[in-house]
């Protein structure tokens, strides 16, 4: 498989359409529901999941065979979600609360299937669903958050507990109705 994907990249790096189409196809199912994480609208999604690869095919130059070529075009992904959320919404205009209890956070027994989770992640807030597929999904820490979006730490952490309380409410209601109880 190694083999093969390497041979996939140099093609994109040629500009081989075969390769491009490969290449494409190998991944983007797994790249197109990182868009979708970020951005409410299919057709918004796919418009920035088009870039994304647009953007894949214009700078795989740049991929030198360090780490994961995966990695590198979820970081692609992840980056133009956030630049067309940049573009639409105002991700600045974040509320920063201090003296948020840690307590009201997610704990481990409040196990929810992924499926759950992908549900309640398009209710939420454009912030809160960013700072959590950043921190959460994406694994990014809450410096490199603040700095992407161009917010406080305290927001980003703020925020991320926030959006696990809204989570927790979405679920529980969901689950409320499911089993009628009020």
């Amino acid at each position: 498989m190694k083999a093969a994907l390497e041979h996939i990249i140099s093609g994109c790096k040629r500009q081989d359409p075969t390769s491009q189409k490969a290449l494409y196809d190998l991944y983007k199912d797994v790249l197109y529901p990182i868009c979708l994480r970020y951005v409410k609208k299919s057709e918004d999604a796919e418009d920035v999941f088009i870039e994304g690869f647009f953007k894949i095919f214009n700078k795989i130059d740049e991929y030198k065979g360090e780490g994961s070529f995966e990695g590198w075009m979820k970081r692609i992904m992840v980056n133009e979600s956030l630049m067309f959320l940049r573009k639409n919404h105002n991700l600045k205009m974040t509320v920063e609360l201090t003296g948020i209890d840690q307590a009201d956070d997610v704990r481990p027994d409040d196990a929810i299937l992924y499926e759950e989770l992908l549900e309640a992640l398009a209710d939420l807030p454009v912030g809160y669903k960013t700072i959590f597929n950043l921190y959460v999904i994406e694994g990014y820490k809450h410096r490199e958050i603040a700095e992407l979006l161009g917010i406080s730490i305290n927001t980003s952490k703020s925020q991320l507990i926030l959006a696990k309380k809204r989570i927790q409410d979405i679920i529980k209601k969901k689950d409320n109705i499911k089993y009628g109880l009020k």
